[in-house]
C-alpha cells in the first residue's frame, strides 16, 4: 500500500495561511491546520475585537470620537463612584460590627460576674444546709419526761 498525500496552501485575508492535507490511501480526512504567514512565525493571535482597530486611524476631532470619549468618561466616573460607595458601605458595616462586638463583650463580662455571684451564693447556701442537716442514724435522743416514766 502506498500512502500519498496532497497539500494545498491558501492565504486568508487576515494573514493566516491554511494548509489542507488529504491522505489518499488511509481513507481518513485530516483537519486543516492554521499556520501564520509572518516570517517570524509563532506570533500572538489577535482577538477579533482588536483586528479591525489595529490599522485604523482615529480622528480625535470627529463627533463619533468625542461621543465615545464622553460615554467612556461617564462610565469611568460611575464605576469610581460605585467603588467608593462600596468602600464606604463596607467601612460603615465594619464600624457597626465593632460596636456590636464591644456591646456583646460587655454583656459577657456582666453575665460572667453575675454567674460568679450566683455560684458563690449557691455554694454558701449548700454549705450551710449541709452543716444543719445531720446524717441519718446519728440522731440524738432526748429524754422526754412524759414518756420516760411509763
Amino acid at each position: 500500500m502506498s500512502k500519498t498525500s496532497q497539500q494545498n496552501t491558501t492565504t486568508d485575508v487576515s494573514g493566516v495561511s491554511v494548509i489542507h492535507t488529504q491522505a489518499h490511501s488511509s481513507g481518513l480526512q485530516q483537519v486543516p491546520q492554521l499556520v501564520p504567514v509572518s516570517p517570524g512565525g509563532g506570533g500572538k493571535a489577535v482577538p477579533p475585537s482588536k483586528q479591525g482597530k489595529k490599522n485604523s486611524f482615529v480622528d480625535r476631532n470627529s463627533d463619533e470620537y468625542r461621543q465615545r470619549r464622553e460615554r467612556n468618561n461617564m462610565a469611568v466616573k460611575k464605576s469610581r463612584l460605585k467603588s467608593k460607595q462600596k468602600a464606604q458601605d463596607t467601612l460603615q458595616r465594619v464600624n457597626q460590627l465593632k460596636e456590636e462586638n464591644e456591646r456583646l463583650e460587655a454583656k459577657i463580662k456582666l453575665l460572667t460576674k453575675e454567674l460568679s455571684v450566683l455560684k458563690d451564693l449557691f455554694l454558701e447556701h449548700a454549705h450551710n444546709f449541709a452543716d444543719n442537716v445531720q446524717p441519718a442514724g446519728t440522731e440524738t435522743t432526748t429524754a422526754n419526761p412524759e414518756n420516760s416514766g411509763q
